[in-house]
């Protein structure tokens, strides 16, 4: 599988204006409660938020966050690329914990 690139309007994540998401094929591993538009919405609730890498590698950024979605909370981790205007979703799936 390879990896989905969606082009969006442009959002703002960590001061970084962002114009697409792509998505790795990991993520198809929780396909049974994870979709590709879900993704989409769970990015749009980082909107206008900074965050802290949890690293930096190589010109990228690696992120961690729970993200509260209706009445569900979700896992995503994530990254920016030094210079690029997209978000990289490396993996999402739902916390079953409560909120």
């Amino acid at each position: 599988m390879e990896r989905r690139v969606y082009k969006i309007n442009a959002i703002i994540i960590n001061k970084r204006e962002i114009e697409e998401i792509v998505i790795d094929p990991h993520v198809d591993k929780h396909s049974d409660h994870i979709s590709d538009d879900l993704i989409i919405e769970l990015v749009a609730e980082l909107v206008h938020t900074e965050h802290i890498a949890e690293k930096n590698d190589g010109g990228f950024q690696y992120f961690v966050s729970e993200i509260a979605h209706g009445d569900k909370l979700y896992k995503m981790v994530w990254l920016l690329e030094d210079h690029r205007f997209y978000v990289g979703i490396i993996t999402a799936f739902r916390d079953r914990r409560l909120l």
